[in-house]
């Protein structure tokens, strides 16, 4: 939408990119010249605040349908910069955003798919076992299976952030 020069989206995105440039510790520290903390920032962010409040949303099974759709919404908007001019001019600037977004979808994919894999078994096991709320439990491997999609999604997480806000490739 923002691509074909949509009043809406491109005002959508003024508007949380603005928001953020205000607010959000990763922009402030980015626009300061501290990259570093910047992506320790936006790492923090998108582990704490994103990947496991949406992991946890996964045992309802349905929420993270809705907040992936939002991501992906954002992802979109943001594909042209503050003087709505798109990022895909040329291709490092086009390889930079493609680059940035894979980098993010793994590990967001893995642990948003985790925490519906737990809600599932969640849901299986006791289904057979009453609904009794203090009979609820969960099988120890789902848990298990959560803590080691874990293990792997916070090391992506903190090299998409680098990548992010340390490459030269950020214009």
């Amino acid at each position: 939408m923002v691509q074909n020069g949509n009043s809406f989206a491109l005002a959508y995105r003024d508007k949380i990119v603005g928001r953020a440039l205000k607010t959000d510790k990763a922009s402030i520290n980015y626009n300061k010249g501290n990259n570093f903390l910047a992506a320790l920032n936006d790492f923090k962010g998108n582990l704490l605040f994103g990947a496991v409040p949406q992991t946890f949303m996964g045992i309802g099974i349905i929420a993270p349908y809705f907040t992936v759709s939002k991501q992906g919404w954002v992802g979109g908007i943001v594909s042209v910069n503050s003087q709505h001019k798109s990022r895909f001019k040329d291709l490092k600037s086009t390889f930079y955003y493609f680059f940035v977004l894979l980098l993010q979808f793994i590990p967001y994919s893995l642990t948003i798919g985790a925490g519906v894999k737990f809600g599932i078994d969640f849901y299986n096991y006791n289904k057979m076992q009453g609904w009794l709320i203090w009979k609820y439990k969960f099988q120890k491997e789902s848990l298990l299976d959560l803590g080691f999609v874990y293990l792997l999604a916070v090391p992506l997480f903190f090299a998409a952030s680098c990548f992010e806000f340390l490459s030269t490739w950020n214009i």
